[in-house]
């Protein structure tokens, strides 16, 4: 089966994920360190962070240009073999 088949999307195309875990200090720097190893250029505004209302998660979305399904499911097995990133979504 090919790449196309196994996916609804197009590449390249803006593809947003987001990693939460614990809101230490530099849990957006790790996020945005792991999707780094997998996207060639992350664009200014393209990180957002988030809260929860009691101030112990965060939520960081990082929109990316993606070029393959591989890229995304890799970005993704990397975020989540981290001990620090809770869920990946």
């Amino acid at each position: 089966m090919s790449n196309t088949e196994e996916t609804l999307l197009e590449f390249p195309c803006q593809f947003p994920i987001k990693a939460m875990g614990l809101a230490d200090d530099d849990f957006d720097a790790l996020v945005v360190s792991i999707v780094r190893q997998h996207v060639e250029d992350i664009n200014e505004g393209a990180v957002r962070t988030r809260a929860s209302s009691n101030g112990k998660y965060m939520s960081v979305t990082v929109t990316f240009t993606a070029h393959s399904k591989d890229q995304i499911d890799n970005i993704y097995l990397a975020l989540t073999g981290h001990d620090r990133v809770m869920t990946v979504l």
